[in-house]
């Protein structure tokens, strides 16, 4: 493994939280989390050698995880598919904290891929600037897009 490989191994292990976070938001199917973490991981690697660091590397890695998964989620709303699926899911918890993050993250997924972004990183508790920073808009625009999202989230039924 030459310098390179181990410094993009290295930066992705130190960020595999913050890539699996953005991918969480997009999916509701953990093979399609990981599917969506492996392809953020590809294109990290096909980008990560020309990173000229004019920014924070992860201001650069959220930009690069939610452009993969808007770009994908996009693409998968054009290709009406049906996924096959068990009839268990051994990862189902039923207890009251998992039922409300559960609808928070059923809520969340009916709102545009650029909303969810905005929503994803407000979650991780980034302040307006980087958020504004990472999806290219202004802060005062990060703010006033938060207060409609909220709303928005009020009134969507379950």
């Amino acid at each position: 493994m030459n310098a390179l490989e181990k410094q993009f191994a290295q930066t992705a292990a130190e960020h595999k939280s913050t890539i699996y976070t953005v991918c969480y938001m997009f999916s509701q199917d953990a093979d399609e989390v990981n599917d969506l973490f492996q392809e953020v991981l590809v294109n990290l690697w096909k980008g990560f050698e020309s990173f000229e660091h004019r920014s924070d590397i992860k201001t650069w890695i959220y930009r690069v995880a939610l452009n993969t998964c808007i770009s994908l989620d996009r693409k998968k709303r054009r290709q009406a598919t049906e996924r096959l699926t068990m009839d268990i899911n051994l990862f189902e918890d039923r207890d009251e904290d998992t039922k409300q993050v559960d609808m928070l993250h059923k809520r969340i997924s009916k709102l545009q891929p650029f909303d969810r972004a905005i929503v994803l990183l407000w979650l991780e508790n980034l302040s307006y600037e980087e958020i504004g920073q990472i999806v290219g808009i202004t802060t005062k625009n990060v703010s006033v897009r938060l207060f409609r999202i909220r709303e928005q989230l009020k009134s969507i039924k379950d």
